[in-house]
């Protein structure tokens, strides 16, 4: 299978190095497109695959391509690649805010499409990325659009109607998640910790508590019971907390990311 990533930027190239490091794609089956020489030098001398300056190059030579430009390059990049597309192509957007109808849009309502939402996590391999699937894509694109992301990460499906939601929980959510765990570590630093190792126990914290529920997959109010024991220092925290309006602001700042999502997509 010969994937093509349109748009050789840091997200593509997340991408890119999992499906070499997971053994999912070998590198001579991997094209690399970008406008700009020195990612195109970039990609070969660290990772061996092909390069080319040319979208429709990339079309002709791929059967799966990754849409990995800026969301305001798509309509453009779509026009001009849209008459070399044919029915072994299934194309995978990953671009913010274009929805499975603009893309049909311009493609028709034939092409195999995919829509993406990936996080920045997909950079470290602990990516989380939700997929949708256009009317004219089969089962086997689904496998297909899995085994690609799921080298970075994890892989959910959902309907485009969830996208808005999904794109302010785990699209913008990384950036809520590092708001919330800086706001922790400066407390730890105000007590006298050194700033850097308040960040790097901060971090390492937020991690293991992610993964836990994950591995394990306790409820979490299970797991915040089993780590406050009563009048203990955790419930004392807990109590700041369920006081204050936190709940109510973050989950405005969902409503907020989500409402900013939904306007994008009918911009």
């Amino acid at each position: 299978m010969t994937i093509g990533f349109i748009g050789a930027g840091r997200m593509a190239e997340a991408i890119l190095a999992a499906l070499i490091r997971g053994g999912v794609a070998r590198p001579g089956d991997l094209v690399a497109c970008d406008r700009l020489p020195q990612r195109l030098r970039l990609m070969r001398a660290r990772y061996g695959v092909g390069t080319t300056a040319s979208p429709a190059a990339a079309a002709r030579r791929c059967r799966v391509l990754i849409l990995a430009v800026k969301p305001q390059d798509l309509d453009e990049l779509l026009r001009e690649i849209a008459p070399l597309l044919g029915k072994r192509h299934l194309l995978v957007s990953i671009a913010a805010g274009k929805t499975l109808a603009g893309l049909h849009g311009i493609l028709g309502g034939g092409a195999r499409v995919a829509r993406v939402m990936p996080n920045l996590a997909l950079q470290v391999g602990a990516g989380m990325s939700v997929y949708c699937l256009g009317p004219a894509a089969r089962a086997a694109d689904g496998r297909t659009v899995r085994a690609i992301l799921g080298a970075a990460g994890r892989v959910v499906e959902l309907e485009e109607r969830h996208f808005d939601a999904v794109t302010a929980l785990s699209g913008s959510g990384p950036a809520f998640f590092a708001y919330t765990m800086q706001a922790l570590a400066d407390g730890a630093a105000a007590r006298g910790l050194p700033a850097a190792t308040a960040r790097t126990l901060a971090a390492q914290t937020m991690l293991g508590a992610a993964k836990f529920l994950l591995e394990t997959g306790q409820e979490t109010a299970a797991f915040i019971q089993a780590v406050a024991s009563p009048k203990g220092t955790t419930a004392a925290g807990l109590a700041v907390l369920e006081r204050s309006a936190l709940r109510g602001i973050l989950a405005r700042t969902v409503r907020a990311a989500a409402a900013r999502s939904a306007e994008l997509s009918r911009a």
